[in-house]
């Protein structure tokens, strides 16, 4: 009995990293999806504003602008596109700077999710130019 209590304390795990260094991946993992957040916020609604205004220009509930709906939605989706990347730049900064002291993997969740919405915002911007949405 005795000899197996002690090979159960011996296989605990022990803990690999330094708690302050993941409390502080975990914070930059939170800050990244807010910023994910806002930029699909201002995505969604640069969008769904061309394409209410593109409507409502069509039906001829308003006056024919000089591309209105179109500057309103690519005004949000580059809003949304810049705010991604300032995002994604101060998470990669962050990393980068937990590298030396940490064993810290660059491709995490979040940051794949943050580049998706970058090529999305981008993908976005054109697909409102060249009015093919």
């Amino acid at each position: 009995m005795a000899g197996s209590a002690q090979s159960r304390e011996n296989r605990r795990p022990r803990p690999l990293r330094d708690l302050g260094v993941m409390r502080t991946m975990m914070a930059a993992d939170r800050t990244l999806m807010a910023w994910i957040r806002t930029a699909l916020s201002l995505l969604s609604f640069g969008f769904a504003i061309y394409k209410i205004l593109q409507e409502l220009e069509q039906s001829g509930r308003i006056l024919p602008g000089e591309d209105s709906p179109r500057n309103v939605g690519v005004v949000f989706a580059i809003s949304g596109t810049i705010a991604m990347a300032m995002g994604t730049i101060e998470y990669w900064q962050n990393l980068h700077e937990l590298r030396p002291s940490s064993r810290v993997r660059y491709l995490r969740p979040a940051f794949i999710m943050s580049l998706l919405m970058s090529v999305s915002g981008v993908v976005l911007i054109f697909g409102i130019l060249t009015r093919s949405f």
